[in-house]
């Protein structure tokens, strides 16, 4: 399918409009919602006591001195709630033989990370709260700690959990010789004529939201109504009540303004179930918000790999192979999809590129750290930094410029629709437009004329060029594919539309936002399908009882899947609609055609009925079509029948210091193509918020343990986050190759930015120091591991001057 340069739009149409998002005045006028503002008649605070050491037998905790502390009205170990607590959910056991021990939200024999919640206090105050911690008596006896992810699967190893007699929890496997959908890597690597081996290792990194996770329970007789600040509503509302056995239909939850979560606020917290037990427990309202540090010893992490990546081809640049076996840290527990992240991964590896042979396995491994899951991109940017990585390594062995190498290897714009040898069937792309045009935008022929005389002239501050194209699986769904993974729910969504009296339009949507600007989207895919005015349009979201139906937030399903659910439902109330405007204009329902708000006459211009006369007769119900209900609000529930599939070409320029180690981002340029774009200045910020965050894991950020199982980056003193200081201007573009799986053309764009820029970054680093003899650097590519790896090669070619 060919690509075009930025969808044009008509001046009337909603769609490809720059609007401002509707739904930030009251952020920035101070009147937000957030959990930790709430305030309940009667409601306690309450402080938690987390394990200090990694690993441990619980010997005894003593609460008695807590529970007269001033102002306190309650403290309680995990022993208190050990038979009403349950197992913090797993949605996704990625095999029949997945070894889960359970994760209990108080440690009830054992702690097995540092900050695993072994006691809670429930006070009239959060100061009087934290100061009852001090008065709680905890014996530990200490266990080894569980560090290291190969030395975890040695015979032998220390066990995190001695149960389970093992700390592997599962090997999931897809070989596309086995699955039928290409040739056997076995062969590929028999019949090499080049074989480049890697290992590449994906660091732990918190997600770093801006508003700490909190969480608000009022218990009313036998129901509570939870806020709390979550991606997933309504599956908290389902795991909440299946883990402490209360009926669903008791439950609400309400996820009000919401700061943020990157995937770090889509599981089922540990936080979430002590409030509500504590509040149950009391008979009243209770409130928990975590403190910075907390939220990153305990808030789960992201990524944790190693990868071992072989890939083989002719020594023409034809690639043949790729073999990928990954071990992926769980962490202590196995949260609601920590096992399935890397598993997403699998479908990815191959990239944009025809693999004619494909194998890919993952051990998923405990140790004694705090969980992972989700993060920006959850899997996929993990196996396209794996993937791109290689391409530049097997570039180099080849003698050949990175950049012809993935030519000769993608995916062309004439052979889509496209089954790769993972399974996928890629819909519409057009990867050699998005990369003519961001070859333009970054000026790359200029810089690798400078990167020649810098090199030619042995300069200190040498310019490295990294290159990473992308594609990547949006929008988590179908549901068939996803319970063939044994995923525990579907990839559906709801909405619904409420027309009122005077034509405005309420919408119900199951999509739970936390910064995207959904509202305003949403408002112009309304807008422009039933063209009623913008500004008439309310979104109504986040809460379970006005909202009862929906998956929530994450995988950049929130346009793809939530916003054609949207667009089905805003075409059955036209539907209704052309019943009544055919009545009232005496005409058949087949003649009439509907633009701009209003029914006309096929070739009668000037007889038309406006959409506000339609809502008002139907309100009236004085003369409607024999059999019609009065009313015009309809429902739909959309289940994709593929994934969508955007894709770009990032570019990257580096300096790099040689004598300090210090990287420096150049330019940054990249082109886009997410198919049809509702609003391109919510597509700009998605894109620059995704680009720092990959260009943090690149050059800034890690979670970083000692060898006692410490988290020592506990705070943002310690843990490195960018500024703007740190990163260029952006060049940003786009091209438009419309998804051919849904109506609206749309692909997601949420994760793009984080997906594709850590390769490029890295890339361009180990670009620049490839002189060197340099062929990696673990990230984060911080001065002193770049200025280590110099002094480490310098008697490599090209180093002494």
């Amino acid at each position: 399918m060919t690509a075009v340069d930025d969808q044009p739009t008509s001046t009337t149409s909603e769609i490809g409009a720059s609007r401002t998002r509707k739904e930030d005045r009251h952020l920035v006028t101070g009147r937000t919602t957030w959990v930790d503002n709430m305030i309940l008649p009667g409601m306690v605070h309450l402080a938690i006591l987390r394990s200090p050491m990694a690993h441990a037998k619980i010997t005894s905790v003593d609460v008695g001195d807590a529970r007269t502390a001033p102002g306190v009205l309650g403290a309680w170990s995990g022993k208190d709630f050990a038979d009403v607590q349950g197992d913090l959910p797993c949605a996704w056991p990625v095999t029949p033989d997945m070894v889960n021990p359970g994760a209990p939200s108080l440690a009830v024999d054992q702690v097995n990370f540092a900050g695993d919640a072994v006691a809670v206090v429930a006070a009239r105050t959060p100061g009087e709260a934290v100061d009852a911690l001090e008065e709680i008596d905890v014996d530990y006896e200490p266990l080894p700690p569980v560090l290291d992810l190969e030395a975890a699967l040695a015979d032998g190893a220390d066990l995190v959990h001695e149960s389970a007699g093992t700390n592997k929890s599962y090997t999931w496997e897809l070989d596309s010789a086995a699955a039928g959908s290409g040739g056997s890597v076995e062969d590929a690597a028999r019949d090499a004529e080049v074989t480049v081996k890697r290992r590449f290792v994906q660091q732990r990194l918190s997600p770093g939201f801006m508003e700490p996770r909190s969480v608000v329970v009022q218990p009313v007789d036998d129901a509570i109504t939870v806020w709390s600040s979550t991606q997933i509503p309504h599956i908290l509302r389902t795991m909440l009540g299946l883990t402490l056995g209360i009926p669903e239909h008791k439950v609400r939850v309400v996820a009000p303004d919401v700061g943020g979560g990157f995937g770090g606020k889509i599981t089922i917290t540990p936080e979430e179930v002590i409030t509500t037990l504590v509040a149950r427990a009391l008979g009243r309202p209770a409130k928990y918000t975590e403190s910075r540090s907390e939220s990153m010893a305990a808030a789960h992490h992201g990524r944790g790999q190693i990868q071992d990546l072989t890939i083989t081809a002719t020594r023409d640049g034809k690639v043949t192979g790729l073999d990928v076996h990954l071990i992926a840290d769980m962490g202590a527990y196995l949260r609601l999809l920590t096992p399935g992240v890397p598993v997403l991964g699998a479908f990815m590896f191959p990239g944009i590129y025809k693999f004619p042979a494909y194998r890919f396995r993952c051990d998923g491994v405990f140790t004694t750290k705090v969980p992972t899951d989700a993060y920006r991109g959850a899997g996929r940017p993990e196996a396209t930094f794996g993937v791109e990585r290689i391409m530049d390594e097997l570039a180099a062995e080849l003698e050949m410029d990175p950049l012809e190498l993935r030519r000769k290897n993608w995916i062309t714009h004439e052979e889509f629709p496209f089954t790769t040898v993972a399974g996928l069937t890629y819909d519409s792309g057009n990867y050699e437009a998005a990369t003519e045009k961001a070859l333009e935008l970054a000026g790359w022929e200029e810089l690798k004329a400078e990167r020649a005389r810098r090199r030619e002239s042995n300069d200190p501050v040498q310019l490295g060029l990294g290159i990473s194209t992308f594609t990547e699986m949006c929008g988590l769904a179908p549901s068939r594919v996803l319970g063939s993974l044994d995923y525990g729910a579907g990839g559906w969504e709801s909405a619904s539309v409420r027309v009122l009296p005077t034509g405005k339009v309420e919408v119900v949507t199951g999509i739970s936002p936390h910064g995207q600007g959904h509202v305003t989207g949403f408002s112009q895919i309304v807008a422009d399908r039933l063209g009623v005015p913008f500004d008439d349009i309310e979104i109504i979201h986040g809460d379970t009882e006005s909202s009862p139906k929906g998956l929530d937030t994450y995988g950049s399903r929130s346009l793809t899947v939530g916003g054609v659910a949207v667009v089905q439902a805003v075409d059955k109330v036209i539907e209704k609609a052309r019943k009544v405007a055919a009545h009232m204009m005496e005409a058949n329902e087949d003649d009439l055609e509907y633009a701009d708000g209003k029914f006309t006459v096929a070739g009668a211009p000037g007889s038309s009925v406006p959409f506000g006369d339609i809502a008002f007769a139907v309100f009236t119900a004085h003369d409607l079509p024999e059999g019609m209900e009065p009313t015009l609000n309809s429902e739909a529930t959309y289940d994709p029948g593929n994934f969508s599939f955007p894709h770009g070409t990032h570019l990257c320029a580096v300096e790099v210091d040689t004598e300090t180690g210090h990287v420096a981002l150049r330019t940054y340029a990249c082109v886009d193509d997410i198919g049809t774009a509702i609003n391109p200045m919510l597509i700009d910020g998605q894109v620059h918020g995704g680009l720092a965050q990959g260009i943090a894991q690149a050059l800034f950020e890690e979670a970083i343990y000692d060898d006692d199982g410490n988290l020592v980056t506990g705070t943002f003193v310690d843990y490195t986050l960018p500024s703007a200081a740190d990163l260029p201007s952006f060049r940003t573009g786009r091209t438009v190759t419309p998804s051919t799986d849904n109506p609206l053309g749309v692909k997601g764009v949420g994760e793009a930015g984080a997906i594709a820029s850590t390769p490029a970054v890295v890339n361009a680093v180990v670009d620049a120091l490839r002189p060197w003899g340099i062929t990696d650097i673990t990230m984060p590519c911080t001065p002193e591991r770049v200025w280590r790896a110099i002094q480490d090669h310098a008697g490599s070619e090209g180093a002494a001057r």
